[in-house]
């Protein structure tokens, strides 16, 4: 009977170690994968960051654009103008 209770100790024993050693390489891989999505997220983040400052920066541009293209259209109109009391 004590052979079986040793025998059975021991086995708990070795299982508790395997089960002990499993969970730190699982908490090991755990950390890693954090770190990666962190990393990706990280990354992603600059990447929009980007994203948004190149939108910002063409609606500036077109904002530009549309106001040279209304002084051109009044040059034109006072040009027009001009030529019209030129032949008058």
């Amino acid at each position: 009977m004590s052979e079986a209770i040793l025998s059975a100790a021991v086995t708990l024993l070795v299982c508790m170690i395997n089960n002990y050693y499993q969970m730190r390489k699982s908490r090991e891989q755990h950390s890693k994968t954090i770190a990666l999505v962190e990393y990706r997220l990280d990354e992603l983040t600059k990447r929009v960051d980007k994203h948004n400052n190149v939108i910002e920066r063409t609606y500036k541009l077109e904002e530009v654009a549309a106001l040279q293209e209304e002084k051109i259209r009044v040059a034109n109109r006072r040009i027009e103008d001009l030529e019209k009391e030129k032949k008058e």
